[in-house]
């Protein structure tokens, strides 16, 4: 989930929240020494530069609100295809091949180190692509056997997998705090596993609900470590994060994803009840093709907030906002779906704010940590 699938780095150095600037953005620069302060987008008034940021968050929230609940909609109005509702999580890709050729990346400076070859950047992608497509699938099996409000709080989890797998993997500090957000969440996530099952959709046994739970965790743990994996692309691979690259990973991650999906279609043989599914929706044929169109919309809208996200803002700031989403996706549910809000759903939804607030916090320490070791040494270097 936050998915976001298009799924983004984690935790890529870089401030949490920049700074709004006094005429226009300071150019950014890349550990690597790759500039973007040619791109267009770096060269926003400061009011532009908040509208844009504010219309990201915006998409990334609603989109993904959007998704889950209409994945939620299509199941419970008879769509029973996993391997549909896997589809359509990435389907919509083509839809970044607009900015991809309308907007212009910054030239690669000078101090680069030569591009990886083909062939790596292609395994690269090839294996990314798999593995979101095996996500997505673990994703949907999950949101089939659980309430969507269940479903986005048990999501959240990602952010505690997402610590400990950028620990090993990235070399990111594991802080008190975020030993925290870590604890919470998993008690939280803990709660609702050993919740009635009286909560959930109507005909799903316990070992069903079970099943969606573990699905949902594993679908978390693996997206988060796919987060990690991204980040180390970038940094050891790719070696950096321009736009039109993080476009192409969106991209031809996606492409990898979608064809994988189209072979379990038709693999599974769920491809001849789809006819059949379509007649038997219980909001007709035309509201069940809309739902499918629509879902597939909606996650790329999410996709185009999370990119818009790392490109102006940060990898971190992208994330953290999709996590926000998946604490305010269940309150969306209970409204929508009317989904029962028993006390167990209630103080885990409690736990999930707290989890999520306390990874912020730390964040925001670090952010502050690191704009006072760049004025100290803009200090230094202007004292000199």
């Amino acid at each position: 989930m936050n998915k976001n699938p298009q799924k983004t780095q984690q935790h890529f150095t870089s401030l949490l929240i920049q700074d709004p600037f006094k005429d226009q953005m300071e150019p950014m620069i890349a550990e690597d020494g790759t500039s973007y302060d040619n791109h267009p987008l770096t060269k926003m008034k400061r009011l532009h530069w908040w509208l844009f940021v504010a219309l990201n968050i915006v998409f990334l929230l609603v989109g993904q609100a959007a998704a889950v609940l209409l994945g939620r909609f299509y199941y419970d109005k008879g769509g029973n295809s996993k391997w549909m509702a896997t589809l359509v999580q990435t389907a919509a890709f083509p839809v970044f091949l607009i900015p991809y050729f309308l907007i212009p990346s910054s030239e690669k400076s000078p101090g680069v180190s030569n591009s990886p070859s083909l062939l790596m950047v292609s395994l690269i992608y090839l294996i990314l692509g798999v593995v979101i497509a095996g996500d997505n699938m673990l994703y949907s099996v999950g949101l089939l056997y659980l309430s969507a409000s269940t479903y986005s709080l048990i999501c959240a989890m990602q952010l505690a997998f997402s610590a400990i797998f950028s620990l090993f993997i990235n070399h990111q500090k594991f802080t008190v705090l975020i030993l925290n957000s870590v604890v919470v969440l998993t008690i939280s996530a803990s709660f609702l596993a050993v919740n009635d099952t009286s909560e959930e959709p109507s005909g799903v046994s316990e070992g069903k609900y079970v099943l969606g739970v573990l699905t949902t965790l594993g679908a978390s743990a693996l997206y988060s470590l796919l987060l990690s994996l991204m980040q180390l692309s970038f940094e050891k691979v790719l070696k950096k994060e321009t736009f039109s690259v993080v476009l192409e990973m969106q991209i031809y991650t996606s492409f990898v994803a979608t064809c994988v999906s189209i072979i379990g279609l038709f693999a599974s043989g769920e491809w001849r009840t789809l006819a059949g599914e379509m007649d038997g929706f219980q909001a007709g044929r035309v509201s069940y093709a809309m739902t499918l169109v629509w879902t597939a919309i909606a996650w790329q809208i999410c996709s185009v907030g999370v990119v818009g996200l790392i490109f102006v803002v940060s990898s971190l700031f992208s994330n953290v906002i999709s996590t926000v989403s998946l604490a305010v996706t269940p309150i969306a549910s209970i409204i929508i779906f009317h989904d029962k809000s028993n006390g167990v759903k209630i103080l885990a939804m409690l736990l999930s704010f707290w989890g999520l607030a306390t990874y912020i916090y730390q964040n925001y320490l670090d952010d502050q940590e690191l704009r006072s070791k760049k004025y100290d040494s803009d200090t230094r270097n202007d004292s000199s």
